[in-house]
C-alpha cells in the first residue's frame, strides 16, 4: 500500500554559506501555480519574523516551485466563497486574508536583510505583491506579470497603490485600468524588478550566494547580493525580451490625458488600433467592471503622495468594502467559477455610477483600521 505524502505549501530551508546562512523559501503548490492561501501567508510571516531575529540568517532567497509560475496570485476562489457566504459582510476569511497578506507585504518592503526574489514564470496579484516587496527582484525571459483585477472587480492591491504610482508617467494607471500583461523588460522599466537574469543561471546564482562570507551588518550583505547578481545580469543582456510599456509610453500618456476618468475610459476603449498589446489592453478594460475602473482611479489618486504604511491602510479599507459588495463576487463567478466570461456588471457606463456609491468604498467599514499599527 502506497502512502501519499503531503507536501507543505511553503518549504523553508537554512543553507550554510561560507559564513552565515542563506534562508530559502519555496512556494510549493504547483497545481495552483503557487497561489497564496491564508495558511501560506501565515507561514511566510512567521518564518520571516523568526529569520529577522536570527543573526545566523544573512539573506533570504524566495522562489516558486516548478517552471510555470513564481506565484499566480491569491486564492481568489476562497475569497469568492467568503463573499457569497456572508453577503454584505463581514466576510471573515476574505477580510482576514487581505489584512494578513498586506501585513506580510509591508514586512517584505521594510525587511532589513536582503530578500532575493526569483520572479520566474507567471507573477500576478499576490505574487507580484511578494516580489515587489523584496529588495533584490530578479526577472527572467519567462516572466509574465499582470494585475488584471479590473476583470474581477477588485483593484491592484498588495502595494500596487505604491508601486504603480511610482511607475514612469502614466504607465502605472494604464496597467491598473487595463490589466495589461508585461514582461521582464517592462517590469524593470516601471520599477517593480531590478535585474534580468536568464533562468539557466539560477543554480549558479544560488551557488554564488552560498560562497559569500556574510556579514552581521545587513547593509553590507545587500552589497554582497548585488556583487553576486551583477555578472549574471551582464551575461544575460542578449536574452532580454523587448518591452512593451516603454515603446508605448507616449501613446499611454495621450490615452490617459482625459478630462476625467470617464473620458479616459472612453479614450482607451475606443482605440482603433492594430497593435496587439494595445488592443488586448483596450478589450480588457472594455469587458471589465466600470465600478472597479472608478475605484482603481480614485485609489491611485488618493494615495499618490502616501507613505507605505498609509498605502496598506488605504488598501485594506478599499478591499474590505469591495469584498462586501456583490460586484466582486459577480466578477469572480463569470471568470473563475462558471467561466462563462459574461459578467453582469451593475453599470455599463461609468457616468451612471452615483458619486455617493463610489464614496462608500472609501469610507471606513469598521471603528479601527486592522493595519493601524503599521509604521
Amino acid at each position: 500500500m502506497e502512502e501519499s505524502l503531503m507536501v507543505a505549501p511553503v518549504l523553508f530551508a537554512e543553507i550554510p554559506a561560507a559564513a552565515g546562512k542563506l534562508g530559502r523559501i519555496t512556494l510549493s503548490v504547483e497545481a495552483t501555480l503557487n497561489s497564496l492561501t491564508l495558511e501560506m501567508v501565515d507561514l511566510l510571516q512567521q518564518r520571516l519574523d523568526a529569520w529577522a531575529a536570527d543573526d545566523s540568517i544573512a539573506a533570504v532567497f524566495i522562489e516558486g516551485a516548478g517552471d510555470k509560475a513564481f506565484c499566480a496570485g491569491g486564492d481568489v476562489q476562497a475569497l469568492y466563497r467568503s463573499a457569497v457566504e456572508q453577503p454584505g459582510g463581514p466576510c471573515e476569511y476574505a477580510e482576514a486574508f487581505f489584512a494578513r497578506e498586506y501585513r506580510l507585504n509591508y514586512a517584505l518592503h521594510t525587511y532589513a536583510k536582503p530578500l532575493i526574489c526569483w520572479g520566474h514564470g507567471i507573477v500576478m496579484g499576490g505574487g507580484l505583491g511578494v516580489m515587489a516587496g523584496c529588495s533584490h527582484r530578479v526577472v527572467t525571459e519567462r516572466t509574465r506579470i499582470a494585475m488584471p483585477e479590473i476583470t474581477i472587480a477588485l483593484f491592484p492591491d498588495v502595494g500596487g497603490s505604491w508601486f504603480l504610482n511610482h511607475a514612469p508617467g502614466k504607465t502605472g494607471e494604464f496597467l491598473a485600468l487595463t490589466g495589461a500583461s508585461i514582461n521582464a523588460a517592462d517590469a524593470i522599466y516601471i520599477g517593480i524588478a531590478d535585474r534580468f537574469i536568464a533562468s539557466e543561471h539560477k543554480d549558479a546564482v544560488i551557488s554564488g550566494l552560498l560562497k559569500q562570507q556574510w556579514d552581521a551588518e545587513p547593509a553590507l550583505n545587500h552589497a554582497l547580493v548585488r556583487h553576486v547578481l551583477r555578472p549574471f545580469a551582464e551575461q544575460s543582456i542578449a536574452a532580454s525580451p523587448a518591452g512593451q510599456v516603454e515603446p508605448h509610453a507616449a501613446t499611454i500618456a495621450q490615452l490617459l490625458d482625459g478630462d476625467d476618468i470617464h473620458d479616459i475610459i472612453d479614450k482607451i476603449t475606443s482605440q482603433d488600433t492594430d497593435d496587439p498589446w494595445l488592443a488586448k489592453a483596450r478589450d480588457s478594460l472594455a469587458q471589465g467592471s466600470r465600478l472597479a475602473a472608478l475605484w482603481i482611479d480614485r485609489q491611485l489618486w488618493e494615495t499618490r503622495h502616501a507613505g507605505l504604511a498609509a498605502i496598506f491602510q488605504a488598501e485594506i479599507q478599499l478591499a474590505t468594502n469591495i469584498v462586501r459588495h456583490p460586484e466582486f463576487a459577480e466578477g469572480v463567478r463569470a471568470l473563475l467559477i462558471d467561466k462563462d466570461r459574461n459578467p453582469r456588471w451593475q453599470y455599463s457606463d461609468s457616468r451612471d455610477i452615483p458619486p455617493a456609491l463610489l464614496d462608500q468604498f472609501f469610507t471606513p467599514p469598521w471603528g479601527e483600521n486592522p493595519l493601524a499599527d503599521l509604521g
